[in-house]
């Protein structure tokens, strides 16, 4: 990002290129507002770069993987006393965009300060993606570079086609692949403790 700022410091457009991006963002900002207004519990939507995402219905595999992996960590939270695990339906709300990832977890020094009517959220400590067709792209690019971005210390991509987990971490505000694994055991570094047997994870 210092580059492109180094850019756009260097040229001598900066000040009109400046003031058409705020009046892009302040539009943006209107839909946005638009699209809460409009959001409920029972569509899972996402609002990336100005844009209402609208998720198909998952597959039988999607929300297996899902349930297994979800199972998995709430337990090991909940009995550790970690924090909390959302599935499906929380919104992470970004500084321009707003996600529901397939399952997330806050620490517990971050949940204690949810209330019970809350319904935007702040960057999570782990995420996990489950892909499919429609949402592959938008987990390899935009989520990728978003959750880096905005703090996410560890990012789990699963592949239920390839039955493969990629295990990326945040050094530098900028993920990297630690491991990509198709079988054994897989650790979570921002979630002490947690452990998972790639198989089970597929079954």
């Amino acid at each position: 990002m210092n580059s492109l700022i180094d850019q756009l410091r260097a040229s001598p457009h900066a000040k009109l290129i400046m003031d058409e991006l705020q009046a892009e963002m302040k539009a943006e900002e209107a839909k946005r507002q638009e699209f809460y207004a409009l959001a409920h519990e029972d569509v899972k939507a996402e609002f990336i770069n100005g844009k209402v995402v609208y998720q198909s219905p998952v597959k039988m595999e999607h929300w297996n993987i899902s349930s297994n992996i979800a199972m998995m960590l709430m337990q090991h939270v909940k009995v550790n006393l970690l924090g909390k695990v959302a599935v499906e339906k929380a919104m992470v709300s970004l500084s321009r965009n707003d996600y529901e990832p397939d399952i997330c977890f806050f620490r517990s020094e971050v949940a204690a300060n949810f209330s019970p009517d809350q319904m935007h959220f702040p960057a999570p400590d782990f995420v996990v993606e489950i892909l499919s067709p429609s949402t592959e792209a938008i987990d390899r690019n935009e989520k990728f570079v978003d959750y880096a971005a905005h703090g996410v210390n560890e990012y789990w991509i699963v592949d239920p086609n390839a039955r493969v987990i990629e295990k990326y971490f945040n050094k530098d505000l900028q993920f990297e692949l630690i491991e990509k694994v198709n079988h054994g055991t897989l650790s979570s570094v921002a979630v002490a403790g947690f452990v998972v047997q790639v198989e089970e994870v597929f079954m």
